[in-house]
């Protein structure tokens, strides 16, 4: 219970600047108790839309909170508790944590995400969580073309006693996660982290090699990859959206992780997310510390979004 509550408080923490742009506009909308009517609440709209929360999901919650009917004034508090619970009840649909199938030995996650989106570490940190359930894990290191990621999870690899599957720069990535499922299979390891390359500026290079990692898992267990993760970086805002479509199309995507949480007034992008893509949200990601990937909870998010204890 302490170490959950160590986590919400930097959870919290890790919003500040997300929460501080929506708590002080909110603050600044209802100081002293204000009149809730059609001008407060068009104002309330233009600052969620402002803190990337979407078109859509602003109009929908601000009409959420007009037909709850405030008995005339209401202050900022009361708005942002309002306005937590209503994003909490969006997100809870999404808030599905991602429990490994013990009977899938190993488990495969395959990471995808554009370069800079905090795969590579986010993989890392996975490695860390699921090692300290008493899990055993391999990491791969399927970026190949860039020396620097093969590099960041063989150091992850040494910090988790995780053993970490490479070859040399430009390798085929099929064929390394092929001898990795191989030899994961032999250690009896219960996951296989496989990182990706992210270079969409040669969308159809990725397409294909995506593809055929995918074919090649296949010849070894039908079902892999298990989980298709999908790392975005919180503070390209609504640019998020264009690389979930991009992905989606690219790779059977089947859960999101979203990073970077504390280096952004973004964070509302998770709730527009949501709303459109209805994709799970397995992890967020609030600071550079290997304990601060962590299994979204809904409501938790929602409450650090508006600053609330």
């Amino acid at each position: 219970m302490i170490e959950r509550e160590g986590w919400l408080a930097r959870l919290r923490q890790g919003m500040r600047r997300s929460s501080a742009r929506l708590g002080q506009g909110i603050g600044d909308l209802f100081a002293g108790g204000k009149r809730v009517d059609a001008a407060s609440l068009a104002a309330l709209e233009e600052l969620l839309i402002q803190a990337d929360l979407g078109v859509e999901t602003a109009r929908a919650l601000v009409a959420q909170l007009g037909d709850q009917r405030l008995a005339g004034e209401a202050t900022a508090d009361t708005v942002k508790a309002m306005l937590a619970a209503a994003i909490a009840a969006r997100l809870a649909p999404v808030a599905v944590p991602l429990v490994p199938d013990p009977a899938k030995k190993p488990f495969v996650i395959l990471v995808v995400g554009v370069n800079g989106s905090g795969k590579t570490t986010s993989i890392g940190k996975l490695a860390k969580l699921f090692r300290d359930q008493g899990k055993r894990v391999t990491m791969v290191a399927g970026d190949t073309f860039r020396a620097a990621a093969v590099e960041q999870l063989k150091i992850w690899g040494e910090r988790t006693n995780s053993p970490v599957v490479a070859r040399g720069p430009g390798a085929d990535a099929a064929g390394l996660a092929f001898d990795a499922l191989a030899e994961a299979k032999a250690r009896g390891d219960d996951l296989l982290l496989i990182d990706t390359a992210g270079r969409l500026q040669n969308k159809a290079d990725l397409m294909a090699e995506l593809a055929k990692i995918v074919r090649v898992l296949r010849r070894q267990d039908a079902s892999a990859p298990h989980e298709v993760l999908l790392v975005l970086d919180a503070t390209v805002g609504q640019n998020a959206h264009s690389q979930v479509e991009t992905f989606k199309q690219i790779a059977e995507v089947s859960g999101l992780a979203i990073t970077k949480l504390d280096g952004t007034a973004k964070g509302g992008v998770l709730v527009a997310l949501a709303e459109r893509f209805k994709l799970p949200v397995r992890f967020i990601g609030i600071g550079e510390g290997a304990d601060d990937l962590r299994p979204f909870e809904a409501e938790a998010f929602a409450r650090g979004l508006l600053g609330l204890e």
